[in-house]
């Protein structure tokens, strides 16, 4: 993405990432991880503020530092990143709220088509239904996988819906 990101650095895995977010409330220390869930080259994107008292992300810190388009396409960077360490990856996604949800998914529209030169996206308005995704589609989950993948997503799409819906 051509847009304005902040300097990022990963661990040697490539499956956690750091960088600050700065404007009026100061520097703060931001995380995204990517962690395996049970299904096959499934991983979970994490994202947040470092909570120094835990040590873990806090994904429901507020930190309103004026830099939101810039924070997002920093994730987004290291969502290239991980898939170029790990090209079979396919990536689950969602807001810890409604509201950044929906951040997420003004996002995903605002720059779909550059986002589809690479991606495939697919969305869930209830976690029990997926569908390649729908620009304006009220969405509360994602999940993303480079195109030559579009393929095996829809495999373990097509599962999660008989599963939820069987006939």
């Amino acid at each position: 993405m051509h847009l304005p990101k902040y300097m990022c650095t990963a661990n040697e895995s490539k499956s956690l990432f750091e960088f600050f977010s700065e404007g009026p409330h100061g520097r703060i220390r931001k995380l995204v991880e990517f962690s395996r869930t049970e299904a096959a080259n499934v991983y979970n994107l994490g994202f947040g503020d470092f909570d120094k008292f835990s040590g873990c992300i806090d994904d429901l810190a507020v930190t309103n530092n004026g830099d939101s388009t810039k924070v997002l396409a920093t994730v987004a960077t290291t969502v290239y990143e991980f898939t170029s360490a790990y090209p079979d990856a396919i990536i689950f996604a969602t807001g810890s709220t409604k509201s950044r949800t929906r951040l997420y998914r003004i996002g995903i529209n605002r720059h779909l088509t550059e986002i589809q030169r690479d991606f495939v996206i697919f969305g869930s308005t209830n976690y029990l239904i997926w569908q390649e995704f729908v620009p304006g589609r009220d969405y509360n989950a994602f999940f993303l996988t480079k195109k030559e993948n579009r393929q095996a997503l829809w495999q373990q799409l097509i599962k999660i819906n008989q599963r939820n819906h069987p006939q």
